[in-house]
């Protein structure tokens, strides 16, 4: 069986300009089972909190830490 992975993205019009963000706490434990739409994460930018949901089902892979600076764009947990 091939299991595909989804990357967790960063969207590029989360918030507006180009400041970088910080994640400030993951929801879901590594390893954890989600679904589609779960909130996983919470993200800082400029005193702004936002949500990131799990874009699939299946078993949440952290790769950023809690406290990472991160980018738009950036991959910070993928579902496998």
């Amino acid at each position: 069986m091939t299991f595909m992975s989804t990357p967790i993205v960063i969207a590029d019009d989360l918030w507006e300009g180009d400041a970088e963000a910080v994640i400030t706490s993951w929801l879901v434990s590594d390893g954890a089972e989600v679904a589609a739409g779960d909130l996983v994460a919470e993200v800082m930018s400029e005193k702004a909190q936002f949500e990131i949901e799990a874009p699939a089902a299946g078993v949440l892979k952290i790769i950023e830490e809690e406290d990472a600076v991160i980018a738009k764009g950036a991959v910070i947990g993928q579902v496998e």
